[in-house]
């Protein structure tokens, strides 16, 4: 066997080991959303019908979406509740703001598994935030105006009357397709919440780490060359990437965790993928719209194009200023890869965020 058949055999068995961490590391995500499902399910839908105001509606759609790990499940509820006369619309319309920052917990858990090595750490963390930066900033501009003049709410009931008498449509997620067979055993042989968040946490870090280990091979080289100036060649390519990929898996915990590797190793860039991330908050909303329509009830229709817009709205507002959230991201990864004591307090701060609204929900 010459040198180069055996360099070849060795390129082949690493790829089939990158494609196989790859598997476990989806399947892992969808293990930790089933179990967050299992833990806060029933609790999030009652969580949501307690809002009394657009304040509390935005907090209330942050955390149930932290709790379920989708903010399809989140914008599902919601139509639900609309429907049924529940919830009122104008409401609705806050809830799905804060489940667009609520989706992006599953980026930072896989942030973590970077932390041994400071440089590394801090590019993924950076990869992990900007997503959050820019929804927070989104709903910063975007929620005093949704108060006054209800931009996002009557955007909404304009595409409405477009979809009128439009029945319903279901699209397969190859993704689930592949991976359900795995965790749906897992999760029928361990049905509760708290064992099987430890095992999706061990098998995502576990695949993590056989990822970033072959990422750092040379062999791996042409991947680069493959995202970096294909893929993610230009904002178009990256943006359309992100959108057409989430909306064909339906979960943007999974596509946007998925380039946190590839920027910790330098793959990637924060500049490159933040067009991605904004794809997949637009790719996301396909899964509730779909869904929506198959309902018949032009309130349900409403709440579900309502997530269309607010994040239309956003990228249409924010887009000239692209450099903000990106340099937060960038700035929040040096402080939380600066020391282990700065990587702790980073930390607390970012659980803490989930545990003050809890508080203000439930105390004022």
């Amino acid at each position: 066997m010459t040198d180069t058949d055996r360099s070849r055999g060795r390129n082949i068995a690493q790829a089939a080991l990158f494609l196989a961490a790859l598997y476990l590391f989806f399947a892992s995500i969808d293990l930790m959303s089933a179990a967050f499902k299992l833990a806060g399910s029933d609790f999030a839908r009652t969580l949501i019908s307690t809002a009394a105001d657009p304040v509390a509606g935005l907090i209330i759609g942050f955390l149930t979406t932290s709790l379920v790990q989708s903010s399809s499940s989140t914008t599902s509820i919601v139509v639900g509740l609309v429907a049924a006369g529940s919830l009122p619309l104008r409401l609705a319309v806050p809830i799905i703001m804060g489940a667009n920052i609520g989706t992006t917990v599953t980026n930072t858990i896989v942030s973590i598994g970077h932390v041994t090595r400071p440089r590394e750490f801090e590019r993924a963390f950076a990869a992990s935030t900007v997503h959050d930066f820019f929804n927070i900033l989104a709903v910063i501009v975007i929620l005093p105006l949704e108060c006054l003049l209800h931009p996002v709410e009557k955007l909404a009931i304009l595409m409405e009357s477009a979809f009128a008498g439009i029945g319903g449509l279901h699209l397969a997620s190859p993704l689930k397709a592949i991976v359900k067979p795995l965790t749906g055993l897992l999760a029928d042989l361990i049905p509760h919440a708290a064992p099987l968040l430890i095992i999706a946490l061990l098998v995502l870090f576990f695949s993590l780490s056989r990822m970033v280990r072959i990422m750092r091979t040379a062999v791996l080289t042409r991947v680069e060359v493959l995202f970096d100036r294909i893929l993610f060649r230009n904002d178009v390519a990256s943006f359309s990437l992100g959108a057409l990929l989430t909306a064909t898996v339906q979960s943007s915990s999974a596509t946007t965790s998925l380039v946190v590797p590839l920027v910790g190793t330098k793959v990637l860039t924060v500049r490159k993928i933040f067009p991605y991330t904004l794809g997949a908050n637009i790719g996301t909303t396909v899964t509730a719209i779909l869904a929506s329509l198959s309902t018949g009830s032009e309130a349900a229709i409403t709440v579900a194009l309502s997530h269309l817009c607010f994040n239309i709205i956003g990228i249409v507002l924010l887009w000239p200023a692209k450099g903000l959230p990106i340099w937060l991201a960038n700035a929040a990864g040096r402080l939380a890869a600066r020391s282990k004591g700065n990587t702790v307090l980073v930390l607390a701060v970012y659980i803490g965020l989930h545990i003050i609204p809890i508080l203000y929900i439930f105390l004022r």
